[in-house]
């Protein structure tokens, strides 16, 4: 006895796995795909246009003369913004060292230990309070605590401002990578005969750290390129950072000196606010792939 044409021996209808170009679930789904397209176009679009104005603008002027040097004065040639690397590597240093400790320990104590209690509740406020502050209140604090304390602006209150910045991130973004941990994992450790110690120090952080650097690093950007902050704290310097002072002076930082140099009306200025931004944007580039290669093989 001979099968239907449409009726193959599986019972069910051939004809249904065809895909046919001219059916209305098709044309539906290649719309959606094209506009799905376009959508993302349109948002990366401005990325690029921004990004690719900054090199153009950025990278003609750069020398080795910029890593070196101190910034000109107005209308003078040649120079460079040494001085502004190295200030925002120790004020972003300075503030990792403060907020990363402090926001992994506070993630580990809501994820792992104590997820519903009322300290656990005021944590998390205080994390969704901060997280909203503008930059420019965070230095007005930092200027209030650390600025009129000391006496002086420096680069200790430009990294404690940015701590401050960067703790929220932390401290979401390390709750969220724990939190990904799958249970069972847990479990088993702690069935295995593992403390809760041992279980999140050697099972569950290093399952999470990958995230953990992750959003470390976005913190780390967001702390580079922050300039209200810098402008209550650490202000600015045509000068290195002064190390026989301890830190305790006004430090340049990139951020600062393209905000101070774009606004100038010569022209010298203005071409290494470019390059300045240009640099900056590197350095966050670098960063991120210098995280993503140290996590790469850590696969739990």
């Amino acid at each position: 006895m001979s099968q239907p044409q449409d009726q193959p021996h599986s019972g069910f209808p051939s004809r249904s796995l065809k895909r046919s170009p001219t059916s209305p679930r098709t044309l539906f789904g290649i719309v959606m795909t094209a506009l799905t397209f376009l959508c993302a176009i349109l948002a990366i679009l401005p990325l690029i246009a921004v990004l690719s104005y900054v090199v153009i603008q950025g990278i003609s002027q750069l020398n080795a003369s910029a890593f070196t040097e101190l910034p000109p004065p107005p209308l003078v040639p040649g120079g460079g913004f040494g001085n502004a690397i190295v200030g925002t590597i120790i004020m972003v240093g300075i503030a990792a060292l403060i907020s990363i400790p402090f926001g992994i320990m506070a993630a580990i104590y809501l994820s792992e230990f104590s997820s519903t209690g009322k300290f656990s509740y005021w944590i998390r406020f205080a994390t969704n309070v901060l997280s909203g502050v503008p930059s420019i209140i965070v230095g007005v604090f930092a200027y209030a605590a650390v600025v009129l304390t000391m006496g002086t602006y420096s680069a200790w209150a430009g990294g404690f401002a940015l701590s401050i910045l960067m703790l929220p991130i932390v401290i979401r973004a390390t709750e969220e990578a724990l939190r990904l941990v799958p249970q069972e994992i847990r479990q088993a450790s702690v069935g295995l005969g593992a403390t809760n110690f041992q279980t999140v120090s050697r099972v569950i952080l290093p399952a999470a750290l990958p995230a953990i650097v992750t959003g470390t690093t976005l913190a780390i950007a967001r702390a580079a390129g922050e300039t209200a902050p810098l402008l209550f704290t650490a202000l600015f310097t045509q000068y290195w950072p002064n190390w026989n002072n301890q830190l305790k002076e006004p430090t340049a930082s990139l951020a600062v000196l393209v905000y101070n140099f774009a606004t100038s009306p010569f022209k010298n200025q203005q071409a290494f606010a470019w390059a300045a931004s240009f640099i900056l944007v590197l350095l966050v580039l670098i960063t991120s792939m210098i995280s993503r290669l140290a996590t790469a093989r850590r696969v739990y």
